[in-house]
């Protein structure tokens, strides 16, 4: 076997030229793979990243105002629904509004977020450093305030320590104890890391009064409950609000998990699409590489006829053809291996294109380069095995 395999890379360095051209459609289809391989990385760590503090289960009820009637979505909803029905496990309120948020010299408006002390579970938000208000808080209509991440970095630019100091929303002052960290979420218009939170009976009663939008905040048990529990929402708020069968809602419902699945399914449609494309390089490149082995079979017939004069057997000549395919493409993968690793970083850098590089890429390029050698050489070698000696020399 030895001997075969160095008979088998000696005839490929023998016609370099060709050689090199009938690797270089492998070279092409590895690098595909991998810079297939590379984006899908994106696209997925890309939604994990937007999504990672949203709960898919979540749930945002609206109000809808018409020209003839105010929306009646208030915070007693919450409370009713969580009452009524088990596939809705948790709730919260949030009045929203904006005002302009002065501290550090700085000011700019923001959005005010009142909400209540549960909201961080709900949302799944977590605390850069500091705290939360209390429910005691939020009863008294402290003037506390948390801040969004972005809020901090337009109004204090992280350059000093924070804690106590005081921010101005509206005209009230507040005592800032806490910043969340950033998540990149949002929730219907609600971008999380540009808003201000405070306690939600100082939001309603001082600080945005009859100007606040109410919005609940509603969690479905699981992912699978998600539609029964939007259906049994909008029952219950039509009951609520009063609405009769010919009335339109005064609410929009609105889920976070339709969002991540159509993120998802938008990057499982790009990825199919470059798969696609790698498929089809995929072959080419093996009828090449099947081409270049019937081609090297008819002009080796003279080598053929020697082999077999010399008592080789049919599978020597098969293994020795099949070597020098699988050679030839395992050599193309690894070439197209580096070449993709380093067009990789290459591409990142252009404007529209994002790639994560990735291991699994270069396994799945390089088990199909060599699966690709036996699977187009395997016929040309067959072929070549049973070649006739008196045909061989005859030709």
């Amino acid at each position: 076997m030895n001997d075969i395999i160095k008979m088998a890379i000696k005839t490929l360095m023998s016609n370099k030229l060709r050689t090199a051209l009938s690797m270089l459609g492998i070279v092409v289809w590895v690098m595909t793979i991998i810079l297939v391989v590379a984006i899908w990385q994106w696209a997925q760590a890309s939604i994990e990243e937007q999504y990672k503090n949203l709960s898919v289960t979540t749930v945002m009820v609206m109000p809808v105002n018409t020209p003839s009637s105010t929306s009646k979505v208030s915070d007693e909803d919450v409370v009713v629904m969580l009452e009524k029905w088990d596939n809705i496990s948790e709730g919260t309120s949030l009045a929203q509004g904006k005002l302009p948020v002065s501290a550090n010299n700085e000011s700019e408006q923001f959005t005010i977020l009142g909400t209540k002390a549960e909201f961080p579970n709900i949302s799944n938000l977590n605390l850069v450093a500091w705290r939360f208000f209390t429910e005691d808080e939020d009863k008294s209509k402290a003037k506390v305030v948390v801040l969004g991440n972005w809020v901090v970095d337009d109004l204090f630019g992280w350059d000093t320590n924070i804690i106590w100091e005081t921010v101005v929303i509206g005209k009230k002052r507040f005592e800032l104890i806490g910043v969340f960290e950033s998540s990149g979420a949002t929730v219907g218009p609600i971008s999380y890391d540009d808003s201000v939170y405070i306690p939600y009976t100082t939001a309603t009663k001082i600080t945005l009064g009859s100007d606040a939008t109410i919005r609940l905040l509603m969690l479905a048990k699981d992912i699978n409950s998600i539609d029964l529990a939007m259906s049994e929402m909008g029952d219950i708020l039509r009951d609520e609000h009063n609405l009769k069968a010919a009335d339109s809602d005064d609410f929009r419902l609105r889920d976070q998990g339709s969002k991540v699945v159509a993120a998802q399914e938008s990057a499982k449609t790009m990825s199919m699409l470059l798969a696609w494309v790698a498929a089809i390089v995929l072959i080419v490149s093996g009828i090449g590489i099947m081409n270049v082995m019937f081609a090297w079979v008819a002009e080796r017939t003279k080598e053929i006829w020697i082999l077999k004069s010399v008592w080789a057997k049919n599978s020597d000549v098969l293994n020795q053809f099949l070597i020098e395919s699988v050679v030839l493409t395992v050599f193309a993968g690894i070439v197209g291996i580096v070449a993709g690793e380093l067009l990789i970083p290459f591409a990142d850098g252009i404007e529209w294109v994002d790639m994560l590089r990735s291991n699994q890429g270069d396994i799945v390029a390089f088990v199909f380069s060599g699966v690709t050698g036996v699977f187009f050489g395997w016929y040309p070698a067959y072929k070549a095995s049973k070649l006739d000696p008196v045909d061989a020399l005859r030709s």
